[in-house]
């Protein structure tokens, strides 16, 4: 299993050290470096900030939010991007949730899975160039069927330093992971536990059984999981810290019934506590909310505690699909103590 960093959310500012943490990644033999958006800073100008300082590291967006942006602006950054980095460019996508869609890009949330396909297509072949791209598709068509009359198939103007840049699909219901496995390069899961794994395999295997032959075989197929690691020696300590952030993702982001994060959380199990914790965080009790989170859950979707637990506990992540942990930390010590785990 590899390791990557991940710089995660701005806040109400930059975050300050990320440089010094990009260098120590690149440093200790980490493969790749992610930025994440929301809706307030982006993921793309970041990742080409702090990634014009490394020469080792690929470079992922984790995630672009495919709202954001149409399909072709979406595979010009990737083109730009990818020669900039001299073929360092990872393209990690997602369809983000209604909240965010409807609310902030003022866009139609429903039938994501149909639009990620559609999505994905165009990207493809905008990047590929192999001729004007023409897409008759339910939710996007080039060239416009309307307006002027005057659209025409455009071909881009660059050139792409490679034919194909990888491509991974943010996913956490069922039916999204396996249309993962069937037409991306890889999975970006949340809380991912290792409790899970022949779960998600099934439906990757669903996937890949319906994967087209020119696409990249199974084997080659990137599994990407944003652990939150907590380096305490104090397990309890430990635990209390995440408990915000697991509270936060079940109990906050997303209404009731439309949140993708506690629908992952219910199905390990804790259908319960997810009930519970998203009624407290809902009506407007964080703190009760935050107490609510049970210490296993955050040891199921974490590592947490000194550093021969998590030594121990890594040893059933590294048994997944999981094939890199991106590290979401501002501690260099965290980073360093995970390389040493590497060696």
């Amino acid at each position: 299993m590899k390791f990557g960093y991940h710089s995660g959310y701005w806040s109400a500012k930059p975050p300050t050290g990320v440089e010094g943490l990009v260098a120590e990644a690149e440093r200790l033999g980490f493969d790749s470096l992610w930025t994440a958006e929301a809706y307030g800073s982006d993921a793309v100008a970041p990742l080409a900030w702090w990634g014009a300082r490394t020469e080792r590291l690929r470079l992922g967006t984790g995630i672009m939010q495919m709202s954001a942006r149409t399909p072709t602006a979406t595979a010009m950054t990737a083109l730009t991007l990818d020669h900039l980095s001299g073929g360092r460019f990872v393209l990690g996508l997602g369809a983000s949730g209604p909240q965010v869609v409807e609310g902030w890009y003022g866009l139609p949330y429903p039938r994501p899975l149909a639009r990620t396909r559609e999505y994905v297509d165009i990207v493809r072949a905008v990047i590929a160039r192999e001729r004007p791209v023409e897409y008759a598709g339910e939710h996007y068509r080039l060239p416009f069927p309307g307006g002027t009359g005057l659209g025409k198939p455009l071909k881009s103007t660059l050139h792409p330093l490679r034919r194909e840049i990888p491509v991974l699909l943010a996913a956490e219901g069922p039916k999204n992971v396996a249309l993962a496995g069937e037409i991306a390069d890889g999975w970006l899961p949340f809380f991912f536990s290792p409790r899970s794994d022949a779960y998600y395999k099934e439906r990757l295997e669903e996937g890949f059984r319906l994967r087209a032959a020119e696409r990249s075989p199974k084997e080659d197929f990137e599994v990407l999981v944003s652990a939150p690691i907590v380096l305490d020696d104090d397990l309890e300590r430990g635990i209390d810290k995440l408990r915000p952030l697991i509270a936060l993702y079940v109990g906050g982001m997303g209404a009731k019934g439309a949140n993708f994060h506690a629908d992952v959380v219910a199905r390990m199990g804790y259908e319960a506590d997810v009930e519970k914790i998203q009624n407290l965080y809902l009506g407007g009790h964080k703190k009760d909310a935050i107490a609510a989170v049970p210490a296993a859950l955050v040891q199921d979707v974490a590592l947490v505690g000194g550093k021969d637990k998590i030594r121990d506990d890594l040893a059933a992540w590294d048994e997944t699909v999981v094939t890199t942990m991106l590290v979401r930390d501002e501690d260099p010590r965290v980073l360093r103590t995970i390389a040493e785990l590497m060696d």
